[in-house]
């Protein structure tokens, strides 16, 4: 009987033996290898290292849901060789995507006439969609401030100590100061009353939580909403509310449609809703919707012209599938 053995001398090599004379040497682990191997083997071996993960149909523990119907599979890999920014090559998906974007305006009572585009656009889950609203809200105090000769270099954010994390990574990552109501035994949420004692003249925005990460509570968005319009009106500000809706935002409107926290407040400015948070949508997709084009500073918006005609884009990314 004769014996292959596969080498390996240490732990930084990838080793598996097979029929094939071309994965029957261990390949390294974190350097290119001297030699290529066909893409069979390059396939097998990654293939049986992913084995080792979960089984996503098992994990109870994520915020997404791991099945889709084959349907969606199949709309999914034949258009996952499309660059999505480049508009003008895929006219049909960028109108898709418009449908979308105005279906879920006119689902949270955006304030549009009969033949009015919504504002809004499409991101990589709600944590892309709280940056981009966030930087809008900065974008637009700061203008307002320079108009006015003040200072516009502390703005701040106040929000529950729930949040999400997303939130926190906007506050750091665009040097926003994060101001956190903090929750108190028995009070898992923002305390609209506590949140709007805690806004000043540098504050750019109030953020709503419509369905807590710790344990699903809708914030009390209409307290809120009427609490700020009075300091509003003491103060001579007008300081904002943006209503992150990831978890919140397709429920809402179908179980409770009597409850008010989306457009028909006057303050809530945005809405950010995820569209993997609910079933049968795979991680990755989400919404920002603004109230009006008002709301979004025009100079965040940037229009290209090197992939055909003018594209206008509002983005953290650039290229990017569907």
């Amino acid at each position: 009987m004769v014996l292959s053995k596969t080498a390996s001398e240490s732990d930084i090599s990838v080793h598996s033996t097979f029929a094939s004379r071309y994965v029957r040497t261990s390949l390294p682990r974190f350097r290119m290898p001297e030699n290529s191997i066909p893409k069979e083997a390059a396939y097998q071996i990654i293939n049986d290292e992913l084995m080792l993960d979960g089984n996503p149909r098992l994990n109870l523990a994520s915020f997404v849901t791991t099945w889709m119907e084959p349907e969606c599979d199949k709309l999914m890999m034949a258009s996952i060789n499309k660059n999505y920014v480049d508009m003008d090559e895929y006219p049909v998906t960028t109108e898709l995507q418009n449908r979308c974007v105005n279906m879920i305006a006119h689902l949270f009572n955006a304030p549009l006439e009969e033949s009015e585009p919504a504002v809004g656009v499409g991101t990589v889950g709600s944590s892309e969609a709280i940056m981009l609203a966030g930087l809008a809200f900065k974008r637009k105090w700061q203008n307002k401030r320079k108009a006015e000769g003040k200072p516009y270099d502390k703005p701040n954010i106040v929000t529950g100590a729930n949040v999400q994390v997303c939130w926190e990574k906007f506050a750091r990552y665009f040097e926003v100061e994060l101001k956190e109501v903090k929750l108190r035994e028995d009070y898992f949420v923002m305390d609209p009353t506590k949140a709007v004692e805690m806004v000043d003249e540098n504050t750019i925005c109030v953020a709503a939580i419509l369905g807590s990460t710790l344990n699903g509570e809708f914030e009390d968005v209409k307290l809120l909403n009427d609490l700020l319009a009075e300091k509003n009106s003491k103060t001579g500000w007008d300081t904002p509310i943006h209503v992150d809706a990831a978890s919140g935002g397709f429920i809402a409107p179908f179980l409770y449609p009597e409850l008010e926290w989306d457009f028909r407040l006057k303050l809530v400015k945005s809405i950010n809703v995820s569209g993997h948070k609910y079933g049968l949508v795979y991680a990755g997709i989400g919404w920002v919707i603004w109230r009006s084009k008002e709301d979004l500073p025009e100079e965040l918006i940037f229009h290209i012209n090197y992939l055909g005609a003018d594209q206008p884009t509002f983005t953290l990314n650039f290229s990017k599938g569907n």
